[in-house]
């Protein structure tokens, strides 16, 4: 069964496939037939084989949120997301930015660290840090998919931006594959356009570098491409994805369990 699941996600080249894969992080559920998978870690889920509704309503009990990006495998799997979701599935678009080994100048990267402004402290994320980011609601991505800070010690990396002693940026590991990192990077409103995020991912690649690590990303909006191109990141092409608010998935459609969906 393995075997066939990862046929179905063979050609989709997304760390976070992976890390479900490997049994690393998140789960991998299939539908009743055995002839469609979802691949879900933190807020993203991604959709292959057989477009099947079973599994897009199936909501997995580790899923809190009620908020969750649907990514599709193609145009019939976009299609059925529309007409399970209606008005609740925002239409996005992302940029995927290549994998690419041995790219990055670290020279280059380096200048990028010291271009940090003065009176800002840049620091690898440690315990403190990562409690920060659990208190401040737009840092919590830097850290949550790890249930602890032994977990995000032993699988994580991170760097952030302090100014007086508060969190100003960071970049840091959204989840864990066996050859790297998928990296997340946020900055605080009040920080924004100030390089922060420039210096701190610079600072991520480079400690991935020094460790064996692929820090590969991922762009949510143009803003965030544009920051990978300028650290050193070559774009690839643009998908579709699906934003839902109002997750509830099978408590929506009065079911307990989807039938078959079992873990690998």
């Amino acid at each position: 069964m393995k075997t066939i699941i990862k046929e179905m996600f063979h050609d989709w080249n997304e760390t976070l496939i992976w890390s479900c894969l490997q049994g690393i992080m998140g789960e991998i559920y299939t539908n009743s037939t055995e002839d469609a998978a979802m691949a879900i870690l933190g807020d993203f889920a991604f959709y292959a084989g057989n477009p099947s509704e079973e599994l897009l309503w199936h909501k997995p009990e580790s899923c809190k949120k009620d908020f969750i990006i649907m990514v599709p495998q193609n145009d019939a799997w976009a299609g059925l997301i529309e007409t399970c979701y209606g008005d609740k599935a925002k239409k996005v678009t992302r940029y995927a930015v290549k994998k690419e080994k041995d790219i990055f100048d670290a020279e280059k990267l380096e200048q990028a660290v010291l271009s940090l402004p003065d009176g800002y402290e840049l620091k690898l994320l440690e315990e403190q840090e990562y409690k920060m980011c659990q208190n401040n609601e737009w840092a919590k991505d830097l850290v949550s998919q790890y249930k602890d800070y032994d977990t995000y010690r032993e699988l994580g990396l991170g760097a952030v931006v302090l100014k007086n002693g508060e969190l100003a940026a960071g970049a840091s590991s959204y989840s864990t594959y066996s050859e790297g990192i998928e990296i997340q990077i946020d900055t605080r409103e009040d920080q924004r356009r100030k390089g922060l995020a420039y210096a701190c991912g610079a600072k991520l690649i480079l400690e991935c570098l020094r460790r064996g690590l692929y820090p590969s990303w991922d762009a949510q909006n143009t803003w965030s491409a544009a920051l990978a191109e300028k650290l050193g990141y070559h774009f690839s092409h643009e998908y579709i994805a699906y934003e839902i608010s109002g997750y509830d998935g099978c408590v929506e459609k009065g079911l307990n369990s989807c039938s078959g969906n079992l873990p690998l």
